[in-house]
């Protein structure tokens, strides 16, 4: 196998090993996870800048020729259902918004696979204008990147005053039937005491509210272990004005922990990655918008996919490179060990 060296994650080429691999058409990892959810980033491009996930001046942007097709990704998406064991997509970015010919791919991928479940990760920033012909075309659900309901928190943490468009496609996606809809806020120091005002609008818009930790994926590299908000800080602060009792997770590779609001049968969610990580239920892999296949978010593995595609490999060959690709998946993220390096790509490289 060779390594290509590109100023960002080792691009690895060729059959990955596939030593001991049982013979089976699943995406198995040496420690006996099966991934069964798609992620696909179709962009690197954004139209916010939080402070979490990207630099001030945006990611660099990938050359058109570089990104996957829209008939690459429904190949891809295709192949990995039908052939591997996949049982949900979810596409992402940057933001998935910004691709014109999202409606296609969301379509393709309908028509091929009528019965798969397909959602979507977005700011909703511009989903006012495409919800009703994004569900149309087949997209059964999203959720929302929304960190608070506070106008200059929201300017401060994602350097845009974009609070009403954002609330705008949250209400439009409801009307269009993209639901249940699920509004994902990470935990900043910056945001904190606004978590209560969020969790209110999300009990009053009919959207499962879930926080998730801050974990070290800001393409700026500040992030730090001393400086997080936990799920224990959130619950405190949650718990003064509303009475939490514990629901658990709705299945073992949910990442969200789940508590009752004030009796139910709403609810609050928290993915505590760092604190309380669930690595050992993973059940996910994950396809970059330049066509790289990576097992984990925090892992600079990367195996070209791309190259493959575009140099006429047949779905068996592309398939088996997919199965190598998981069966080196690595253990976990590591955050806890000596020595920890946070991967090359930030997470709005990667997607969510």
């Amino acid at each position: 196998m060779t390594v290509i060296a590109m100023g960002m994650p080792a691009v690895r080429s060729g059959q990955p090993s596939m030593d001991g691999r049982p013979d089976t058409p699943f995406l198995l990892d040496r420690y006996g996870r099966i991934a069964r959810d798609l992620r696909v980033s179709i962009t690197e491009k954004c139209s916010l800048r939080c402070t979490y996930c990207m630099p001030e001046e945006g990611l660099p942007p990938i050359p058109v020729h570089e990104l996957l097709s829209s008939a690459e990704i429904v190949r891809l998406v295709v192949l990995a259902v039908r052939e591997m064991g996949i049982r949900e997509v979810r596409f992402t970015g940057g933001e998935p918004l910004m691709r014109r010919d999202l409606e296609d791919i969301i379509g393709g991928c309908r028509a091929e696979l009528p019965d798969t479940p397909l959602a979507m990760t977005t700011n909703g920033i511009g989903l006012e204008h495409r919800a009703r012909k994004l569900a149309a075309a087949g997209l059964g659900r999203i959720n929302v990147s929304l960190d608070t309901v506070d106008r200059d928190g929201f300017y401060r943490l994602t350097r845009r005053d974009r609070l009403d468009s954002v609330l705008a496609g949250i209400s439009a996606a409801g009307q269009a039937g993209l639901t249940p809809i699920k509004v994902n806020a990470v935990l900043m120091r910056e945001n904190l005491s606004g978590a209560a005002d969020l969790l209110k609008y999300c009990l009053e818009a009919n959207a499962e509210l879930r926080f998730i930790e801050e974990m070290p994926l800001d393409a700026d590299h500040e992030w730090a272990r001393a400086n997080m908000i936990t799920a224990a800080d959130l619950l405190e602060v949650l718990g003064a004005r509303f009475t939490l009792t514990e629901a658990g997770r709705e299945d073992p590779s949910d990442p969200a922990e789940r508590w009752h609001v004030d009796g139910g049968p709403a609810t609050v969610g928290i993915i505590a990655s760092v604190t309380r990580k669930f690595c050992s239920d993973c059940d996910r892999t994950r396809l970059t918008a330049d066509g790289r296949l990576r097992s984990c978010l925090f892992s600079d593995q990367e195996y070209d996919i791309r190259a493959a595609l575009r140099s006429g490999a047949s779905d068996d060959d592309i398939a088996a490179l997919w199965r190598g690709a998981m069966w080196n998946k690595s253990a976990g993220h590591g955050i806890d060990a000596a020595g920890f390096t946070p991967p090359e790509r930030s997470m709005g490289a990667i997607g969510g």
